[in-house]
């Protein structure tokens, strides 16, 4: 027994050992770079498929080959790869989000090059290159951890790689060559990569699917590690290593004996789940990247091209279309990606689980072997399985409430590869499964015109969401979360809506799929396919109903023939161009078309006649009386609100509201906030009250963004009670306050990009306190929006934006206005007119919030000013008692 143990444990180690070497490649390129490199697996499968072809195929000496393969092959692809994809989206601006897709996009590129330079089948017969004793892999495992722990602790290049992932454009301008820095975190990165690569190829299944989703399991030693602590992925690495070798001793009998050796082969994939799901995310960048401008509208006539090539296999095909009944099913799951990806602005890397669960779910009911459940006929089958995996959706709806950008990818990536290990590859759930098409379609041709008609209908919903009030509140929520909760959109229920929607339309789609092939095949819905499409749907237009059905189109055309890897090498060279051409292949066309479409000059004299037609221009308006302090008495943009401050008449914004001077306070007792054990709000106490104005004012550093974020929704106080009209708001989220009536601004702009500006109204109509379709006009005219109404809001001076922002905040009817810095990037021009908004909306009887800096502003405006220093309230009274006060 003692010598199984010891045998086992050196099998774990060794095992253990080529993980381990993947934790330290991945932990160095991220510090280096800020990149969690997806391409790490794949970088890995060609090193150890290039050294095969030279020791096998070309007869070159296994140490020669391994050197030109480790020390030269592997550093130049991390370099071109740093290069040409990464450098240019560092320079940029290192949007978290883009370097995602094009790290995808890296890994996709080089699985179909292996694809169709090696073929898709296995090989068995990769060369050793260490033996399999472990001390040897242990040894080069820890003398690698050693060694860069040594180099980034103790000398210069260290600090400079340390500054790089800081702030890079800092780290430049205090002299340090942030190019060179990012190139030998790549290039080591990629070198530990091909390590790992030929390690395990002799021990492992070496093909381009297999290798790659191997080494991405193993990337649960790196997150455990918080990508950051190299000891910790080390030990990690090791222990889970000979934990799953010593979980192979257990045989218990019954129905536990397949769910533990389901465990005991795939410990690594466990850990995967645990700290992706459970442990502290990794990354907080946005979840997509995201065009400037709004969405590129589809070209005319696009969409009767796309149906006439969709009838076309009908008409012209023979009676075999194995692969054109693949295309509309694959465009439904591609559409569950527009709704969660494209829409809701969430990364999802597990819509092949649900696609899968749904083909394997309608196999067990059409065989009665669903428990619990009677056999059924394929279609009722089809539906019951898309009932079963919605609700499914919430395994990666619930980790996206608290997790963006990279920690949802992991998210995502590990409940589609737990899915995949756990479901899909055992024999117990999947073997002798065969899936019939429904009676009267058996036929290709029949059941082509089903999946038509099931893709219309799919087309039909989406489109529908995304133009209804849940596509404006998920749109709102993909450009800016927190201004979307402002907004009152509840951010919570709208991702788990999304998720829930998404795994529904995956199920459709993999059902349809699984029907069309007439055989559960998990290799169809591997995490590989689920990047594979992920990628695909956001180079063609993420928010694109036609990008799909071309994504779905080009993905089983160019695999058709006789070689694979063609879909995944076009779409992963798209993918790592997402930095270049944020807006996709249409954005790049257009802007590459541009010259075509410019419009004719007129010639001199053409301008002369043009001129001499033209009607003259009307006289210019005389200029606004000026008040005693020299300023204008009227604010010309906003006529109405400042003819009822000068009439001092209450006028409300979007309709009639009854103000109550004791309902309507809201009061701050006793706020106690830290952060990391150090205290920003120390007993702050404050109200705000109907009609008045009240300030916020004290040096940088004092509080006030954290006693406005508290008073918000956006922070939950440690200490202390948020009450309005008597109702306390202590625990309630941002959202439930907007429609309480407590609307609020941001001091860095909180629009939505990709809307209209009447759509960004609309949003705060809808969604505040008062649901009123007229409020989007009243707001529109009140504010002198409706000259742009129907232009995207990406593109519109500061000014004019906060316009938007302040109709939308107010097309709610709100109680209470709280403004972050609402000055911020005006000019002077401008802040005097704002001035005089924020009056007329006092005189109207909303009670505003104002936290400023400039005191010239909450001198002319606040009724009452707090002065905030050190968290706490030293100074409180008139504006004019306590500026005059020496405020700082």
């Amino acid at each position: 027994m003692a010598s199984l143990s010891y045998d086992l444990t050196l099998a774990g180690l060794s095992v253990g050992s080529a993980a381990a070497l993947t934790g330290i490649g991945l932990v160095v390129t991220h510090r280096a770079t800020g990149v969690l490199n997806f391409a790490h697996g794949a970088i890995a499968m060609v090193c150890a498929y290039l050294l095969r072809q030279l020791t096998v195929e070309w007869a070159w000496p296994l140490p020669l080959a391994a050197a030109v393969t480790l020390l030269v092959v592997a550093p130049a692809i991390g370099l071109a790869l740093e290069r040409a994809v990464f450098r240019p989206l560092a320079v940029q601006g290192g949007d978290p989000a883009q370097t995602l897709v094009a790290s995808i996009g890296v890994f996709v590129l080089l699985v179909g090059a292996a694809a169709l330079i090696w073929g898709q089948g296995a090989r068995a017969d990769a060369p050793t290159l260490v033996s399999a004793d472990p001390w040897g892999q242990l040894g080069i495992a820890v003398a690698l951890a050693l060694a860069v722990w040594a180099l980034t602790r103790f000398t210069r290049f260290g600090g400079q790689l340390r500054a790089v992932v800081d702030d890079r454009r800092l780290a430049v301008l205090a002299g340090i060559d942030a190019d060179r820095v990012a190139a030998a975190g790549w290039a080591f990165g990629s070198f530990t990569a091909g390590l790992t690569g030929v390690l395990l190829a002799p021990y492992v299944r070496l093909d381009p699917y297999g290798l790659p989703l191997l080494v991405m399991e193993v990337m649960a030693v790196a997150v455990a590690a918080r990508m950051r602590n190299l000891p910790v992925a080390v030990v990690v690495a090791l222990g889970i290593g000979v934990a799953q070798s010593q979980l192979t001793r257990l045989h218990p009998s019954g129905w536990g004996e397949p769910l533990l050796q389901a465990v005991g082969a795939n410990l690594f994939v466990v850990a995967l789940l645990i700290a992706a799901l459970v442990l502290p995310g990794v990354g907080t960048g946005d979840a997509l990247p995201r065009t400037a401008t709004a969405r590129v509208p589809t070209p005319p006539g696009a969409w009767i091209v796309a149906v006439v090539l969709f009838l076309l296999p009908l008409g012209f095909a023979g009676s075999d279309l194995t692969t054109s009944v693949q295309v509309p099913a694959l465009g439904v799951i591609l559409l569950s990606l527009v709704v969660v990806t494209g829409r809701g602005g969430q990364i999802s890397l597990g819509q092949a689980a649900y696609a899968g669960l749904g083909a394997l779910f309608t196999a067990l009911l059409t065989s009665g072997r669903f428990p619990g459940l009677p056999e059924l006929p394929a279609l009722p089958a089809l539906a019951v399985a898309v009932l079963l995996v919605a609700p499914l959706g919430l395994l990666t709806g619930w980790p996206a409430i608290s997790r963006h950008g990279l920690a949802l990818a992991l998210a995502t990536l590990a409940v589609g590869v737990g899915v995949s290990r756990f479901v899909f590859a055992q024999p117990y759930a999947t073997s002798g499964l065969t899936l019939e098409r429904p009676a009267g379609l058996t036929g290709d041709r029949a059941y082509y015109l089903f999946e038509l008609v099931l893709l219309g209908g799919a087309l039909g919903c989406v489109a529908a969401l995304r133009r209804g009030r849940a596509g404006r509140a998920l749109a709102a929520m993909r450009d800016h979360e927190a201004g979307a909760a402002a907004a009152g959109v509840p951010v919570r229920g709208l991702k788990l809506a999304a998720f829930v929607t998404g795994a529904a339309l995956a199920a459709l789609g993999g059902g349809m799929l699984g029907m069309g092939l007439r055989a559960f095949d998990p290799a169809a819905y591997d995490p590989v396919r689920g990047l594979l499409w992920f990628a695909a749907v956001v180079v063609l237009g993420a928010d694109s109903l036609l990008g799909a059905l071309v994504a779905a189109a080009l993905l089983v055309g160019l695999d058709a023939g006789a070689r694979g890897g063609v879909a995944a090498a076009v779409v992963g060279v798209l993918a790592i161009l997402i930095g270049r051409f944020p807006g996709g292949p249409y954005e790049a066309l257009r802007a590459a078309t541009r010259w075509l479409r410019r419009r004719p000059r007129l010639t001199p004299l053409g301008a002369r006649v043009r001129g001499a037609l033209a009607p003259a221009p009307a006289p210019a308006p005389a200029p606004a009386p000026a008040n005693s302090a020299g300023r204008p008495a009227l604010c010309p943009p906003f006529p109405k609100l400042s003819a009822a401050l000068e009439q001092g008449r209450p006028h409300s914004p979007c309709g009639t509201i009854a103000h109550s001077e004791e309902r309507d306070v809201l009061a701050a007792d006793g706020l106690f906030l830290s952060y990391g054990g150090f205290a920003v709000l120390r007993g702050v106490s404050l109200s705000v009250v109907p009609g008045r104005v009240t300030a916020v004012v004290g040096p940088n550093g004092a509080g006030k963004s954290s006693l406005f974020h508290c008073l918000a929704g956006t922070v939950r106080p440690d200490r202390g009670r948020v009450a309005f009209g008597g109702r306390d708001l202590t625990r309630l989220p941002a959202h439930v306050r907007t429609r309480a009536g407590v609307a609020r601004t941001f001091q860095q702009l909180a629009v939505f990009p990709t809307l209209t500006v009447a759509e960004n109204v609309r949003v705060g109509a809808e969604q505040g306190r008062v649901r009123n379709p007229a409020a989007l006009d009243r707001a529109l005219r009140l504010f002198d929006l409706t000259s742009v109404r129907d232009r995207p809001a990406a593109g519109l001076p500061t000014g004019t934006l906060r316009r938007v922002e302040l109709a939308r905040a107010l097309a709610g009817d709100p109680y209470v206005l709280l403004l972050d810095e609402p000055a911020a990037g005006l000019d002077t021009g401008e802040v005097a007119a704002l001035a005089r908004v924020l009056r007329a909306l006092a005189a109207d009887g909303t009670a505003l919030l104002v936290v400023e800096h400039d005191l010239d502003l909450v001198a002319g405006l606040a009724d009452t000013v707090h002065v905030l220093t050190a968290g706490r309230i030293v100074s409180s009274g008139p504006a004019d008692e306590v500026l005059d006060g020496g405020a700082p």
